[in-house]
């Protein structure tokens, strides 16, 4: 039962690592990222954010939390929001509950105040998935969905969207094109070039702002200045 237990702390350490280990060169770039974001386009209020990725495993959410913390680090009023409502994980994240959420917002059984989490970040707060629907795609292309966001944006600074990856369901596509930036995230030990650039050309047609990607499992050779300037203790 410890061990159980220990094992889950230390997963979501791995998960939440700039929380939990904020000066890891990890969080450091998961704060060059909030960086790129904030100066992406000067043209546009980057406020709501989607994140998504070609197929599921390539850590599109975990990137989505980290991301929402350092904007958060940064005194910024941040939401987070589970609307893969397909294979809801955020809730397994921030060990709590998924009893209600998006879900219930956009069938009008919840007020937003009834749903949304205060998590233990300051300036960070959640919205779970909620109860899986049958409609998941249909709710997400809604006009609830655009109320919801037109209420949010009066609320928060900044909203990120944790979305389903894009060649398994329609849902990221649909998302993309209310969002002002999406953010596609690929496991380079995994994903194929020719998925990354379909699952590119459907955020083309769905006319997303693209404002780039995040590659996960790239191995960097320690030689590389970066280790050299932060050293390798």
């Amino acid at each position: 039962m410890f061990n159980k237990k220990k094992d889950n702390l230390q997963s979501v350490a791995r998960k939440l690592i700039t929380s939990v280990n904020p000066k890891s060169i990890i969080s450091e770039q998961y704060r060059t990222i909030r960086t790129n974001i904030n100066f992406s386009n000067a043209d546009i209020d980057l406020q709501t954010l989607l994140f998504t990725s070609s197929f599921p495993g390539e850590g599109k959410s975990t990137s989505a939390a980290n991301v929402a913390i350092v904007f958060a680090q940064e005194g910024k009023k941040v939401l987070l929001i589970d609307s893969d409502m397909r294979k809801p994980t955020m809730h397994y994240t921030f060990h709590t509950t998924n009893t209600t959420g998006l879900s219930n917002l956009l069938t009008k059984q919840w007020r937003l105040e009834e749903v949304t989490k205060v998590t233990n970040i300051d300036g960070l707060h959640l919205i779970t998935s909620g109860p899986i629907p049958p409609n998941p795609a249909e709710l997400i292309g809604s006009k609830s969905m655009k109320d919801l966001m037109e209420e949010l944006r009066k609320i928060y600074d900044i909203i990120i969207f944790d979305a389903p990856p894009l060649l398994s369901v329609a849902d990221a596509q649909i998302l993309s094109n209310t969002c002002d930036g999406t953010i596609l995230v690929v496991n380079t030990k995994q994903t194929q070039k020719e998925s990354v650039l379909k699952s590119k050309d459907l955020l083309n047609s769905a006319k997303s702002n693209v404002l780039g990607v995040i590659l996960n499992n790239y191995v960097m050779d320690r030689n590389q200045g970066y280790y050299n300037y932060y050293g390798t203790n």
